[in-house]
C-alpha cells in the first residue's frame, strides 16, 4: 500500500506540514494498536476453530487500514465505524447463516473440530486403582481455594491439603472442629498463608467452576466430583493428530473421525458426543425440497402463511380506509374517536395478544364463549385448525388496522379536491369516484407500504407464538408443525423448541423464505408500476 501523500492532506486541511506530519504519526500509532488487536482476535478466533469471524475481522481490519492510509477515501474515515459494524452485525449474520445452511450444526455438533477435541480430553474417569477422598474446602483472603483431603472410608489417615495444581509440603493446623478438621491452618512459607473453612452454601455457589479445577501435582491430582467427594481421576479420551482418533483411555475403543459427518465413530459403529460441525453439501435443501414427509406439511404451513399475510394486510387496509373515509367527513366528536381508534395501535403488542388469548379462551373468554353460542357447538379455537386461524387474522388486523387510519387519512388529504369536483359535474357516483380516484391515486403513494406490512406479517413470529404457539399439531410429522405456525414460527421450532436442535436445515429454510419473499416483493413491484401509470392517467 502506497504511503500517504503528506504535503496533498496538508494543501487539502490548509494547514503546515509539521502538523500533518504530527497527525500522520498518531494515526499510524492507532492503526498499529488496532491492528494488533484484530490480529491477536484473528489468531484466537483460528485458532479455536472460528475461522468464519476470523475472516470477517480481517476484512474489516483491511477496510479500515485503507481508508485511514489513502487520500481519496478521507470521506469515509469518519464513517469508518459504522461501516465496520454494519459489516459485523448486519452483513456477517447474513452471510453466516447462508454458510450454516450447508452444514450440519444443530445439537451435537455445536463446536469446531477443535473445540470438539478439547471437550473430550478434559473429560476424567476413575480407573480402578484410583482413590478417592472426602474433602473440606478452605479459601484465603485472596480467594484462592484449597482442599483438605481424608481417604473415604479411612478417618484416622492423616489430612492431605492441596492447592490448584500443586502439592502442600508443610501446613500448621488451627483449631479442630466437631468432625475433628481444621477451622483453618496455614501454609507454611508463603504470605497470606491462612485458610480458612468455607461455609457450605458457598461451596455449592462455586461447585461448578471448582469442579474444572485439578488440585494437587502430578501424584496426588485430584478433582472434585461432587459436594464432598473428590477422586484421582484420569484423562479418558486421548487424541491422536496423525491418525485423526481419539482412544478411550477406560475401554480401550478406538473412534476414528468422520469428517463427512462430522464424527467420531468406532468399529462398532459407536459415536463420540459432541461431534463437530462440518459443511455437507446441500443436504438441507434437499431434505426440504425432495422429502415428501416433509413437503406434506411444508406446504400446508407455506400456504396458510401466504393467506395470513395477504388477508392481515388486505383487511387491515381496507378497514382502516373505511375508517380515514368516514373520519375525512365533518364527524362530531371524531378527535375524541379518532384517539380511541389509535389505542390498538399504541398500547405494547405483546400484551395485545395476551389479552385477546384470554378473550378467545372457550371457558371463560368472551369471545370464546360467544362463538360457541353462535355456532350452537362448543369451538375450542385453539385446538381447532380452522377456527385459530380466523382468529389469528382478526388479531393481526385489530393490531395493524390504526396505522392505515394514519397514513390513508394523509394520503387523502393529498388528493386533490378539485378531481372530485369535476367528477360531481360529470355526474360520477360516490362508488365511480372512490373506483377511478380515490383507490388508484391512494395505491400509487400507499403501495409500497402494503408491500411492507406483506413482509412484516409473512414474518409474524410474536402473534404466532404468544398466541398458540403453533398450533394445534399437525398429526404424523417428521419435525414438530402446527396448523398456525407460519414458516417463521416452524424455523423456531427446528432451531430452538425441539428436543434436537438443527441448526443448519433451519438456516436453509430461512434462505429459502429469503427468496420467497424476494420474488413476491419484485412481483409486487410490477403491481406498483401499473399503479403508477394508473395514477398518472388519473
Amino acid at each position: 500500500m502506497r504511503a500517504v501523500n503528506v504535503q496533498e492532506e496538508s494543501d487539502k486541511k490548509g494547514k503546515g506540514g509539521s502538523l500533518t506530519a504530527s497527525s500522520l504519526a498518531l494515526r499510524l500509532l492507532g492503526l498499529m494498536i488496532f491492528d494488533a488487536g484484530a490480529l491477536w482476535m484473528i489468531l484466537t478466533m483460528w485458532g479455536d476453530g472460528y475461522w468464519q469471524f476470523a475472516v470477517v475481522i480481517a476484512f474489516i481490519t483491511v477496510m479500515i487500514n485503507y481508508i485511514w492510509l489513502r487520500p481519496e477515501t478521507y470521506p469515509l474515515r469518519w464513517m469508518s465505524p459504522g461501516l465496520a459494524f454494519m459489516v459485523l452485525i448486519s452483513v456477517y449474520p447474513i452471510i453466516y447463516t447462508v454458510y450454516i445452511s450447508f452444514t450440519n450444526y444443530g445439537t451435537g455438533h455445536l463446536l469446531p473440530k477443535v473445540q470438539a477435541i478439547e471437550v473430550l480430553e478434559q473429560r476424567r474417569y476413575l480407573p480402578e486403582s484410583g482413590l478417592a477422598y472426602n474433602f473440606t474446602l478452605y479459601q484465603n483472603a485472596f480467594g484462592e481455594f484449597a482442599l483438605v483431603l481424608t481417604p473415604e472410608g479411612d478417618s484416622e489417615a492423616e489430612p492431605i491439603v492441596v492447592l490448584p495444581e500443586q502439592d502442600v509440603e508443610e501446613t500448621e493446623f488451627g483449631p479442630l472442629a466437631d468432625d475433628g478438621l481444621p477451622v483453618n491452618f496455614v501454609v507454611v512459607g508463603q504470605e497470606d498463608n491462612r485458610f480458612e473453612r468455607v461455609p457450605r452454601a458457598a461451596l455449592l455457589r462455586a461447585l461448578s467452576d471448582l469442579q474444572q479445577t485439578t488440585f494437587g501435582g502430578e501424584e496426588t491430582a485430584v478433582q472434585i466430583r461432587g459436594i464432598d467427594r473428590a477422586a484421582a481421576l484420569q484423562q479418558r479420551y486421548t487424541y491422536n493428530e496423525e491418525t485423526d482418533t481419539i482412544t478411550d483411555n477406560q475401554t480401550g475403543v478406538v473412534y476414528i473421525g468422520n469428517d463427512e459427518r462430522g464424527e467420531f465413530i468406532s468399529a462398532e459403529g459407536q459415536v463420540l458426543i459432541p461431534g463437530y460441525t462440518v459443511p455437507i453439501g446441500f443436504r438441507n435443501y434437499q431434505r426440504f425440497l425432495g422429502n415428501p414427509a416433509f413437503r406434506g406439511p411444508l406446504v400446508l404451513i407455506f400456504v396458510w402463511t401466504v393467506m395470513f399475510a395477504l388477508f392481515s394486510t388486505v383487511l387491515s387496509f381496507a378497514l382502516g380506509l373505511m375508517i380515514a373515509l368516514v373520519f375525512g367527513r365533518n364527524m362530531p366528536g371524531q378527535k375524541v374517536i379518532k384517539s380511541l381508534l389509535i389505542i390498538p395501535f399504541a398500547i405494547p403488542g405483546v400484551l395485545t395478544i395476551l389479552v385477546w388469548r384470554g378473550l378467545w379462551n372457550p371457558v371463560n373468554g368472551i369471545v370464546g364463549i360467544w362463538l360457541s353460542e353462535l355456532m350452537g357447538t362448543p369451538i375450542n379455537v385453539f385446538a381447532d385448525a380452522f377456527w385459530v386461524k380466523v382468529a389469528l387474522i382478526i388479531i393481526n388486523v385489530w393490531l395493524a388496522y390504526p396505522y392505515y387510519v394514519l397514513i390513508n387519512s394523509g394520503a387523502l388529504q393529498a388528493i386533490p379536491q378539485d378531481m372530485y369536483e369535476a367528477a360531481d359535474i360529470d355526474g360520477a357516483n360516490a362508488w365511480h369516484q372512490f373506483r377511478a380516484l380515490t383507490l388508484p391515486l391512494l395505491l400509487v403513494g400507499v403501495g409500497p407500504l402494503l408491500i411492507g406490512s406483506f413482509l412484516v406479517n409473512f414474518n409474524s413470529f410474536n402473534l404466532i407464538y404468544l398466541f398458540n404457539n403453533g398450533g394445534p399439531p399437525i398429526v404424523g410429522t417428521p419435525t414438530p408443525a402446527g396448523h398456525s405456525d407460519i414458516l417463521i414460527s416452524y424455523v423456531y421450532r427446528l432451531a430452538f423448541a425441539s428436543a434436537g436442535q438443527d441448526f443448519g436445515y433451519a438456516s436453509a429454510i430461512t434462505v429459502i423464505i429469503f427468496f420467497i419473499l424476494a420474488t413476491i416483493t419484485l412481483f409486487q413491484y410490477r403491481f406498483m408500476r401499473t399503479w403508477e401509470r394508473v395514477g398518472e392517467s388519473v
